[in-house]
């Protein structure tokens, strides 16, 4: 399966990026890895790659749910409204801890490939290669 040109990270919590850094890293599945901490930054990412054409957009988009200055959520409400060729060929996965049934029920709602209870792990990365990228 080729490499994917760039993942995007995206997570308040330092252990958890790192830890999901180190995954990826070992399963060797992306060219560049980059980290926002909060949707905030992610969605200034989004932007910058859609605007130069020099740094390629991430394929793929981990996402958390629960963040300080811009949740999930809110970050997916603010990406919906960029233009498609920002968006255009992103999967995006939201992460969570929380499987409250009002969360479960909202993610269902929201237009991204899927939805997975932390914590990373390979198998969870080979289903989505698989699914969204094979």
């Amino acid at each position: 399966m080729p490499k994917l040109s760039r993942i995007l990270l995206v997570d308040d919590d330092q252990t958890t990026n790192y830890l999901n850094q180190l995954l990826l890293k070992r399963l060797d599945v992306a060219e560049q890895l980059q980290v926002a901490l909060n949707g905030q930054e992610a969605l200034n990412l989004m932007q910058d790659y859609g605007e130069t054409a020099a740094t390629p957009q991430p394929m793929l988009v981990l996402l958390d749910v629960k963040m300080p200055v811009m949740d999930g959520f809110e970050f997916l409400q603010a990406y919906a409204e960029l233009p498609v060729s920002h968006r255009e060929d992103v999967v995006i996965v939201m992460l969570t801890t929380s499987l409250h049934p009002q969360d479960v029920e909202r993610v269902q709602q929201l237009n991204i490939a899927g939805f997975l209870n932390k914590p990373l792990t390979s198998e969870k990365i080979n289903d989505i290669l698989q699914q969204y990228f094979h």
